[in-house]
């Protein structure tokens, strides 16, 4: 019997250990504490998906920029500008830590608008040249390059928003206990500073 009520002892001296691990993980989940790694994931991976539609572009100026040359020759400057500003915006080496470099952020935004601005003017051009507009090859291509704009501009909107939700959890309560108690080496997020609208192509109707 005594044996039997050890064993009883024993068991419920387990479960309530583990019901307070259980409970313990609850509260301290519900106080946020894995809130700056959650975010902190979540604005990386955002970051990633703004290099995708990058690099998506970048893919496919090389072609567009053939296209109008066939036809346009002449547009010599127009299509160097491209050119130059597509290797500037690509060959650029990114540093691990670009996300909290203010310097290396806003290089890489500046070399990714100048090509924003070059492409725009390309299109402008391109209105000059019917021809152009009407081979099925710039069309595809014209089309492609609009949507991918149209992706940079939603996930630039979603890292902006993501870092926007961690950044916050760094200054705010009880995000900056947990920072000074087990995340130190976590810093605030660059994010971008002119409005997407400023870097996408200017609308032009074929």
């Amino acid at each position: 019997m005594t044996a039997q009520i050890e064993t009883l002892r024993t068991g419920l001296s387990r479960f309530a250990g583990l019901a307070m691990i259980a409970l313990l993980g609850a509260l301290l989940s519900g106080c946020g504490i894995n809130n700056i790694p959650t975010f902190d994931e979540k604005a990386k991976a955002s970051w990633s998906e703004v290099l995708n539609q990058y690099q998506r572009r970048a893919d496919l100026i090389p072609n567009l920029v053939e296209t109008v040359k066939g036809f346009a020759e002449q547009e010599r400057k127009v299509l160097t500008d491209v050119v130059e500003a597509r290797a500037k915006a690509t060959q650029t080496k990114l540093p691990d830590d670009i996300l909290t470099n203010p310097e290396a952020f806003q290089k890489f935004q500046q070399a990714q608008g100048q090509l924003s601005g070059a492409l725009g003017r390309l299109l402008v051009v391109v209105e000059r040249y019917p021809d152009i507009k009407s081979n099925q090859n710039f069309l595809t291509l014209q089309s492609q390059l609009e949507g991918t704009e149209n992706r940079i501009a939603v996930s630039r909107r979603d890292y902006i928003n993501s870092v926007r939700v961690y950044n916050t959890e760094l200054r705010t309560i009880p995000g900056r206990w947990w920072k000074a108690l087990l995340y130190p080496e976590s810093q605030p997020l660059e994010t971008f500073t002119v409005e997407p609208d400023k870097t996408k192509l200017p609308k032009v109707k074929f």
